[in-house]
């Protein structure tokens, strides 16, 4: 009976330190990760894409992603938005994966002056507030056509 407890001990004393190292490993590729690209690299690399995307011959949707990057709440920011320009607005992922706001109808340079104006510090209300973590140089409007 003694050497059966004497092998569990020997397997749990074995067991934690391999449970250590794993510890060890991750806290030090962790570190790595963080020195090798630092959030604030992130911050000015990354990058807000205003797309406004044609569906049919006239109707379009306006695509906004990469606002997260930016810490800024995605259904609160559709929400807003669908308020200010009474049309429809979700947070849906796009085919690479990442969450993105579509708001329907043609709003994308409307986002881009919101975007803009809390930048220059006369974003007034709830959207100038939500905004004004975005810097404008780091917004990108592009369109993107119908597929025939």
């Amino acid at each position: 009976m003694q050497s059966l407890s004497m092998e569990a001990q020997a397997k749990l004393e074995k067991d934690s330190a391999k449970k250590e190292a794993k510890a060890e490993a991750k806290a030090k590729a962790e570190a790595e990760k963080k020195q090798a690209s630092p959030s604030s690299v992130l911050f000015f690399a990354s990058k807000v894409t205003i797309k406004r995307i044609q569906r049919n011959k006239n109707k379009y949707v306006t695509s906004i992603h990469g606002l997260e990057t930016f810490g800024i709440e995605l259904k609160k920011a559709s929400k807003l938005l669908a308020q200010k320009f009474a049309t429809g607005s979700s947070v849906t992922k796009n085919p690479q994966g990442q969450d993105e706001i579509v708001v329907q109808g043609d709003v994308s340079d409307d986002v881009f002056e919101i975007i803009e104006q809390a930048n220059e510090g006369g974003g007034s209300g709830q959207l100038g507030t939500l905004f004004k973590a975005v810097p404008i140089d780091n917004v990108v409007q592009t369109e993107e056509k119908a597929k025939k």
